[in-house]
């Protein structure tokens, strides 16, 4: 594999995805309502949160079932239109 290629991804599949953003008190209702657009039904109790050194972001991890990259992508876009969101893993 060449350093340029990406690793395959078989859909659909269990995908871990990171959020981070501004450590305010709606952040985390405001991912979940977002990612729960995108993947119906995915797994809010199994949503964690962890908190920077000096409490001011916070990143929320939220596990879907991913269906393809048309999915994915939407989903990044949503997350980051909302303006809140620093970075999306």
């Amino acid at each position: 594999m060449s350093d340029c290629e990406r690793p395959r991804i078989e859909f659909p599949c269990d995908y871990p995805v990171k959020i981070v953003g501004d450590a305010t008190a709606d952040f985390r209702a405001l991912v979940e309502d977002i990612v729960e657009r995108h993947a119906a039904g995915f797994a809010r109790e199994r949503t964690t949160e962890r908190f920077s050194a000096n409490g001011r972001f916070v990143s929320v991890t939220v596990a879907i079932v991913a269906t393809g990259p048309e999915q994915l992508q939407a989903l990044f876009e949503d997350l980051k239109a909302t303006k809140r969101v620093h970075m999306v893993l």
